[in-house]
């Protein structure tokens, strides 16, 4: 019997290997013959580039980057398995994490470091680039990112503005003469999970400037400022931006990337699936195993259970998901490929308790949920 273990992490507790050797602790303690396949997901956030490496057998890269507030941090990205393509978590340089809830402030943040991740990628000879920017702590539509690879962004008296976006308002423009011009010999795939546009009531400043720390009256400013830097990348790159979907993403990087280096947003659940080469190894599974943290009615959304349940799906496998927790709406979820969705809390405990215990709880449930299904395929 082959069975295919395919989950997300368990953010705070485990990573996607983890749950996934956990899981097979508990298969394989029901029976020691399974063929067990192991494919650590993502969909495009935190973990990407730990389940991409591992997938590849690649490495983790580690370099000195400016954070947000453009202080020094070790920063890290991933190079795959064939030694050309990189995988960057843009909140492993520019996102939020990496503030103090004090430190929050989207005027002044830049996306610096994301591009010092992409410049030393390029250093290293990668053609090929999967970029997730979930998690960012910034509003200055790439800039930040740009200005690391380059570029150089000015104002009437021909003079760089400020980092972040407090000054984006007095840009005039984009000077490209110095850019790292190895970027566009590169296939650039932006994992974006969300469809603002860049300005607007919907676009990035108002939605996500909140938990960037902006208050009503930071947030029009950000907007009416992205709004003008729109209108400046469209001029300079003859390309609709302003109201592409995505475009608001991780505060405007979304508008550089497709503006400036022809990049291509996809869903991140998409890329991995692809990446991992899920498809290929679920031939001949009669079963597989998925979850994360927690599982409601924004899983269907492209977080990475419903991205491995549509596969299997396909294929007519059935599809076991465990989870930390289990919300609203997950009812919905068996009518779109799930066949069953189980918490791993077996007692009444705390949430402290759940994490220090999960691989424990994972392998446990697992354990018991074989034994169901394994009884059941015995009656049939």
């Amino acid at each position: 019997m082959k069975i295919v273990i395919a989950p997300d992490s368990f953010k705070g507790s485990l990573t996607a290997l983890e749950v996934a050797n956990s899981i097979e602790e508990g298969l394989l303690k029901y029976n020691k013959d399974f063929i067990i396949e192991k494919i650590p997901m993502a969909d495009g956030g935190e973990g990407t580039v730990e389940s991409l490496v591992s997938l590849t057998n690649g490495e983790i890269i580690t370099v000195e980057v400016k954070d947000p507030l453009l202080r020094e941090i070790k920063g890290f990205y991933g190079m795959l398995g064939d030694k050309e393509t990189a995988v960057i978590e843009m909140a492993a340089a520019s996102g939020l994490p990496l503030l103090k809830e004090s430190e929050k402030n989207p005027l002044v943040t830049s996306s610096y470091g994301t591009g010092q991740l992409i410049r030393d990628a390029l250093d290293r000879g990668c053609k090929n680039f999967i970029i997730g920017i979930g998690g960012s702590a910034t509003n200055d539509g790439g800039t930040g990112m740009l200005k690391a690879l380059g570029a150089k962004f000015l104002n009437k008296d021909n003079k760089e503005i400020s980092d972040g976006a407090a000054e984006l308002n007095q840009l005039y423009k984009i000077d490209m003469t110095n850019f790292d011009e190895r970027i566009f010999e590169c296939d650039i795939k932006v994992a974006c999970d969300v469809q603002n546009p860049l300005c607007g009531e919907n676009g990035a400043s108002f939605i996500f400037g909140p938990q960037k720390g902006a208050d009503e009256a930071m947030m029009k400013v950000l907007d009416d400022n992205l709004c003008h830097y729109g209108k400046i990348l469209e001029n300079t790159f003859n390309l609709e931006v302003i109201n592409v979907p995505g475009a608001g993403a991780a505060g405007g990087m979304g508008a550089a990337l497709i503006a400036v280096v022809k990049a291509k947003l996809q869903r991140g659940i998409d890329i991995i699936i692809r990446e991992s080469k899920l498809s290929e190894k679920l031939e001949e599974a009669d079963l597989v195993f998925t979850g994360e943290g927690r599982i409601d009615y924004q899983t269907k959304f492209g977080k990475t259970p419903f991205g491995v349940a549509s596969e299997a799906n396909k294929k007519n496998i059935p599809v076991i998901a465990l989870a930390g927790g289990i919300g609203e709406g997950t009812d919905t979820l068996y009518e779109l490929g799930f066949d069953g969705i189980f918490s791993i809390v077996d007692k009444p405990m705390t949430l402290d308790e759940s994490i220090k215990n999960c691989s424990v709880l994972v392998k446990e449930a697992a354990f018991r949920i074989i034994n169901l299904y394994m009884s059941h395929e015995r009656k049939k």
